[in-house]
């Protein structure tokens, strides 16, 4: 016979569990269904609209479909792509200087490089006479080539990449738009014209890399990539591409590594010294202990617990994400204003610090009343937990609110994974990263990523590794020779 508190404690465990359940279908329900906005919008929860009706939607049935297909054998020599004869050609003529005036032409050295305008293939045609001076054989030296002994120009190169990465398109797509103007390109050369581009890009990327360890604030956050492997025939790797942006340098770079482990970010930031602002994963949670860091929080990943807990808990999740609203007028206010980082520091000492000290009197007050396993419950467990990190902002008016700057550079990665489902292997996971690296630094410093790829790609092959970094997306010289 069980007694009056053992069926108490039954009934408040049952009634914990069904919590948890309707939480778990919720959130379930609004992954599916729901707006992905997280806008709040205050409201009396005491009035209900009249007619306030629950739709159910039940969930398309699924089915799955296999095949499979012989591996196709390549034999011989990969050929050079023939250029048309009926794409129009624009001529430069480069003559030898010290030129004789008895010289005779005895013939001339054709080059054909295939160059692209936005909608409308050329080929860029460089004539080099060929003089007999006595003895002597003269003509004019060959400009250095993007790919050496290839036919694909700097803006057609640009373009193929700007296309994958930025408009989502795949090269068997842009296969396919290319017939529609008559030119065709397997897509093994374009895949092949790619894998050159990236070793010439590599010195480059390598220099945004290495200033991850000069930085003194860094964001970071990381994104998952589906990798096919030799290691999982048939089916796709988990792989993640670890994102790191430094607001001061105006530069985001990616590294892709197999694994999410605290192993990967310890070994990129072994160098770093100063403020690392990430969300709530734990494997960010070592470097914190490093005396060196200062490890603060993201204030909306908090916000996001308590907008999930809305649900659960309107009252409570209500009156902490209005807290939360009044902290974002402070930095709104700072940037309508235009402050310097002093001024938004004391403005945050003033203003935001208060609003603080009550959100955590309040969570303190709080948490012994809510279920644990609660959505509310994990709101207010979250805030707790990191509430020194969630607060550092503060302490310095350099530092963000959030890591909100970071996730945004990661969006281009998502929709990617929908375009291109997967990366064909671990390099070409390393060679997106790059990739997403200079065109992620192009969008910060309102750099056009076609024309600035253009003319990276004809001035690299010349320039010293000494000088690259006037190539990069920050550098303001490089910047305002893209606009001349």
């Amino acid at each position: 016979m069980q007694t009056q508190q053992q069926l108490a404690e039954q009934v408040l465990i049952l009634q914990q569990e069904n919590t948890f359940l309707k939480e778990e279908l919720a959130q379930l329900k609004r992954m599916i269904f729901g707006s992905k906005k997280e806008r709040f919008i205050a409201t009396d929860s005491a009035q209900q609209s009249l007619f306030e009706v629950e739709l159910e939607q039940s969930a398309p049935e699924t089915e799955t479909v296999s095949y499979q297909r012989e591996k196709p054998v390549r034999e011989g020599k990969a050929k050079r792509l023939l250029l048309p004869a009926h794409l129009p050609r624009k001529e430069e003529v480069l003559e030898p200087e010290n030129i004789a005036t008895d010289s005779t032409k005895i013939g001339e050295k054709v080059t054909e490089v295939l160059e692209y305008t936005p909608g409308k293939f050329y080929v860029h045609k460089t004539i080099r006479p060929v003089y007999k001076q006595g003895e002597q054989i003269k003509v004019a030296q060959l400009p250095t080539q993007v790919i050496p002994n290839g036919n694909a120009g700097a803006s057609v190169l640009a373009y193929l990449v700007v296309s994958k990465f930025i408009d989502h398109l795949p090269y068997y797509r842009q296969v396919q738009l290319f017939k529609r103007d008559g030119m065709k390109i397997p897509e093994s050369t374009i895949t092949g014209w790619f894998r050159k581009t990236t070793e010439l890009l590599t010195p480059l990327y390598e220099l945004m890399a290495n200033q991850i360890a000069s930085s003194d604030y860094i964001q970071a956050d990381e994104s998952p990539i589906p990798v096919l492997s030799a290691q999982k025939p048939g089916s796709t790797h988990k792989g993640y591409q670890w994102v790191f942006l430094l607001p001061k340098s105006k530069m985001v770079v990616f590294r892709y590594d197999k694994s999410r482990g605290k192993a990967v970010p310890q070994a990129i930031l072994k160098d770093f010294k100063g403020c690392l602002q990430t969300d709530g994963y734990a494997g960010y949670e070592q470097l914190g202990k490093n005396k060196d860091v200062v490890h603060i929080a993201c204030m909306a990943h908090a916000r996001r617990k308590f907008d999930v807990a809305q649900e659960n808990d309107p009252e409570l999740a209500s009156y902490a994400l209005k807290q939360i609203q009044l902290l974002y007028a402070i930095e709104r206010k700072a940037q309508e204003q235009k402050l310097d980082p002093a001024q938004i520091k004391a403005l945050r000492q003033k203003e935001a610090v208060p609003i603080l000290l009550e959100i955590r009197a309040w969570l303190e007050e709080t948490y012994p009343k809510v279920l644990p396993k609660s959505a509310i419950g994990k709101a207010v467990a979250y805030s707790l937990k990191l509430w020194p990190q969630l607060t550092a902002y503060t302490q310095n008016g350099e530092w963000r609110i959030d890591n909100n700057a970071v996730e945004n550079k990661i969006r281009p990665l998502a929709l990617g994974r929908k375009n291109y489902l997967f990366a064909g292997s671990h390099q070409a996971a390393q060679q997106a990263a790059m990739m997403y690296s200079f065109f992620g630094s192009c969008k910060i410093n309102q750099v056009e990523p076609l024309q600035w790829l253009t003319e990276v790609l004809r001035q690299i092959p010349d320039t010293k590794l000494s000088q690259l970094h006037k190539l990069l997306p920050n550098n303001q010289n490089f910047k305002q020779s893209l606009h001349a």
